[in-house]
């Protein structure tokens, strides 16, 4: 099933700043056949519902592997039954 979501990860334990674990989240989430848009709080995605669910788990795997105590991640999931949900059909 075709979806758009909104990723916001928010490592906790690492210090102030996460920029090296956002770009790892960045990586991760390019190794995937996705569209892909990231913004100042997170990351907007389309494609296959399941594939972003692996990759939201090998996002937790990964940065946890890396050292990351904690991490909580946001997620706004759109699918739809009249059309197929796009990141275009979002823009103004």
């Amino acid at each position: 099933m075709q979806a758009t979501v909104e990723i916001q990860v928010v490592p906790i334990g690492n210090g102030v700043s996460v920029r090296e674990d956002i770009k790892q989240v960045v990586s991760i989430l390019k190794g995937f056949d996705f569209l892909i848009e990231t913004h100042a709080s997170g990351t907007n995605v389309e494609g296959e519902m399941s594939e972003i669910f692996k990759a939201i788990e090998k996002i937790h795997e990964s940065l946890h592997e890396s050292g990351t105590v904690r991490l909580l991640n946001y997620l706004k999931l759109e699918t739809r039954t009249d059309k197929t949900p796009s990141l275009a059909g979002k823009r103004l």
